[in-house]
């Protein structure tokens, strides 16, 4: 009688083990799998034909992140660069924050622009004239930190971001086009 017993014990463990394994590795698969954020990047209005314009300007701006995933994301301070023409013309200061879980924040941060390396630039007047006074700028950024899963499952974790961002000089406003990624680290990569 005890080996019988035993047998049915061990028949029903092991398809108990089997059955939560299965429901998993489905939930891993659909529900967990990682989703990439949104992000769009908001420009302060600024009038670009002053006569306030100096050689280093700060624009004011809010960067919106929407999380679509079940983890919680804790990203630490990083610099996301502007570019123009491959040439580095400007950084925005990220402070480190968290981003919980399905939901979204604005991150309030400012622009700081080097109007000096832009003008010497030998495309800027070219692109002045031919793109009727609309600037074109890149944006890189690229935010280590740690997904949080159910408050205890920590994975180490980047996203990246790039943004396309174009400035209307005679309209004073701007309008980007970001595109994000999520890379999880599972094993300590």
């Amino acid at each position: 009688m005890a080996k019988r017993g035993l047998k049915i014990c061990l028949i029903v463990s092991t398809l108990f083990l089997i059955i939560i394994s299965i429901v998993t590795l489905t939930l891993i698969l659909t529900i967990f799998k990682p989703k990439d954020p949104t992000i769009r990047a908001n420009f302060a209005q600024f009038n670009f034909l002053s006569a306030n314009i100096t050689m280093n300007m700060t624009l004011g701006m809010v960067i919106t992140i929407v999380n679509p995933n079940y983890a919680g994301f804790k990203y630490q301070n990083s610099i996301s660069y502007i570019n123009y023409h491959d040439t580095i013309v400007g950084n925005v200061p990220i402070e480190s924050q968290l981003v919980p879980a399905r939901s979204e924040i604005n991150v309030t941060t400012s622009a700081d622009l080097m109007v000096g390396k832009l003008l010497q630039n030998p495309q800027f007047w070219k692109d002045m004239v031919h793109n009727r006074m609309i600037i074109n700028f890149t944006s890189t950024t690229e935010l280590p930190g740690k997904a949080i899963l159910l408050k205890y499952i920590k994975l180490k974790a980047i996203t990246y971001c790039s943004c396309d961002i174009s400035v209307n000089i005679t309209s004073n406003g701007a309008d980007s086009n970001c595109k994000s990624r999520i890379k999880l680290f599972y094993f300590g990569s």
